[in-house]
């Protein structure tokens, strides 16, 4: 569980219900139709602008951004020096067998190509290649959250012309006013929310995380490459090192 994303959700969430509790009940703020012209309308109009399945998969996305599962830098090092080791003590088939305990992807690939006796730079190809379209995975999903935020105020913008017309319609009858004037406010506050507390935000930590995923990647990568020329583990050690910043580099 991401710490700062559930802080910051709640905080901003809580001040804005804050601020509506001290003047006001919150269920004048509470509006089904509101809800149905924002929500609906975003996700209408994203299924219009991208397929089905991008559409479904930012279920995905936002996931990623509330859990961390990355593996600390510090623990891949401490990984491939047990690799670089093996390797150098025992031959690169030494590291078959600890194939099947790897739980990563990626660097599970990496060793396998290793093991099979690819050279070097046809091993940097294929891992790059993975690197690449993982980016462009995460570029998809941060811009249908880009999308989303800004849709969501449009989508208010609608709902604030079609309260106005309702309104104006019914100048004649007083009571009507009011529930219209409603929606026009509420559905433009709707969608500032949604823009402003949840997409936009969601955006930015999916930008995040996905930069803090490829440098462990092409950390990995760095490792794999190295062992697979035979390098000396405390060469391959301050390569990986050197992805870090130098406050929090393993001491070699």
């Amino acid at each position: 569980m991401d710490l700062a994303t559930i802080i910051g959700t709640v905080l901003s969430f809580g001040l804005v219900l804050s601020a509506i509790l001290v003047g006001s009940p919150l269920g004048i703020f509470i509006s089904i139709p509101s809800a149905l012209i924002v929500i609906g309308g975003t996700i209408g109009a994203s299924l219009v602008n991208y397929p089905l399945g991008h559409v479904i998969g930012v279920v995905g996305v936002i996931k990623k951004t509330l859990f961390s599962s990355l593996e600390s830098p510090s623990d891949i090092i401490e990984k491939f020096m047990d690799f670089a080791n093996r390797a150098r003590r025992e031959g690169i088939l030494s590291l078959e067998p600890l194939l099947k305990s790897i739980e990563d992807d990626f660097l599970r690939k990496g060793l396998q190509l290793t093991v099979d006796g690819l050279e070097p730079q046809v091993i940097q190809e294929i891992l790059e290649t993975e690197i690449q379209y993982l980016e462009n995975r995460h570029e998809t999903g941060a811009e249908i959250l880009k999308v989303f935020a800004d849709f969501a105020p449009a989508m208010g913008m609608i709902g604030t012309v079609i309260g106005l017309v309702q309104m104006l319609q019914t100048m004649s009858d007083p009571s009507t006013i009011g529930p219209a004037m409603a929606v026009a406010l509420l559905t433009t506050l709707y969608g500032a929310i949604l823009a402003n507390l949840v997409f936009t935000p969601m955006c930015g930590k999916l930008k995040t995380r996905s930069k803090e995923e490829v440098l462990l990647r092409e950390m990995v990568m760095e490792g794999i490459i190295s062992i697979s020329k035979g390098e000396n583990p405390k060469i391959i050690e301050e390569k990986l090192n050197s992805f870090l910043p130098p406050k929090i580099r393993k001491e070699t």
